[in-house]
């Protein structure tokens, strides 16, 4: 039986971690704001939110992250150079990022997980449910996935997280979920997850990837939760107590995502993520392509 649930329009956006993985570079600099070609990784993160609906938008943050408040703040001194010069099409590029949404911010101080850091958006989000976006996990615009997860909640109440079938080999690198099938072919009924696990105990090839729409019932469950694995809050964990226990907070549904994702959480993927997006730009992919052609051909 299908429940109401308010309708969301806040979306949390955990972007405080260090970036290790990308050390030099994010010493002085967020990873949130490495370049994916000529934008920051979080802008297309915060782009989907407000595609979804969601133009509330808290930013989970910690030191050294100032850059990313700078980026979705005005820069008059900016605007005004390009006005001067008439460079109304940089001028544009400049505004957008900060006419994109209404921008909070919040430090988690003590990196304790994910969901500490979730947690840490108890006081903004209240008792309704909201979304959360983690920046490693880009999300191509012609493959809407969020705004689908969000009609999921809206209908079904509950929490939705999205899920992808990887390779049995990969389940390790992941949250993994055990699912039955509902009456919707890409929307799953979640009863058990399990945080990174070995392969030959992966209840499935059901990957969590990193979207979810999560009831407020679980602040409660995050507040109890103890460190798991690695040491941290896991929101993983919290959201094994939901599906075992409707009451909490209602049920857990997967929406299965077979769209296009751009995997910017290594130096590889980060790599390929640039060269996919780069290729498929209309101003840059076709002398791109031609040059990648010939270098792959020439050099490789």
């Amino acid at each position: 039986m299908t429940q109401s649930s308010p309708r969301i329009t806040k979306a949390v956006i955990p972007a405080a971690g260090l970036g290790t993985r990308f050390l030099p570079a994010t010493k002085a600099t967020p990873k949130e704001m490495l370049p994916v070609v000529d934008k920051p990784a979080i802008q297309y993160v915060v782009e989907e939110a407000v595609a979804a609906g969601l133009s509330d938008v808290l930013m989970i943050t910690g030191r050294n992250k100032r850059p990313l408040e700078d980026h979705f703040d005005r820069n008059y001194e900016l605007e005004e150079a390009l006005t001067r010069k008439g460079d109304t099409e940089r001028l544009a590029k400049v505004q957008e990022s900060s006419d994109l949404a209404t921008m909070h911010y919040v430090r988690q101080g003590d990196p304790r997980g994910l969901g500490h850091a979730v947690l840490c958006a108890a006081p903004h989000v209240g008792d309704q449910p909201f979304a959360v976006l983690l920046g490693d996990d880009l999300i191509d615009p012609r493959d809407p996935l969020l705004a689908r997860m969000v009609e999921i909640q809206e209908r079904e109440g509950g929490s939705v997280i999205a899920l992808m079938e990887v390779d049995p080999a990969q389940i390790h690198l992941y949250g993994c979920a055990a699912v039955e099938p509902t009456g919707d072919p890409d929307v799953v009924k979640v009863h058990d997850l399990v945080e990174k696990p070995d392969a030959a105990d992966a209840p499935s090839n059901y990957a969590i990837i990193g979207r979810y729409v999560l009831d407020p019932a679980v602040f409660d469950i995050l507040r109890t939760t103890e460190p798991g694995r690695g040491g941290e809050i896991q929101l993983t964990d919290a959201l094994q107590q939901l599906s075992a226990d409707e009451k909490a907070g209602g049920p857990v549904h997967g929406v299965v995502f077979k769209g296009r994702r751009y995997d910017t959480g290594d130096r590889g993927d980060f790599l390929r993520a640039i060269v996919r997006l780069a290729c498929e730009r209309e101003d840059l992919g076709p002398d791109f392509r031609t040059w990648l052609r010939g270098y792959v051909n020439e050099e490789m």
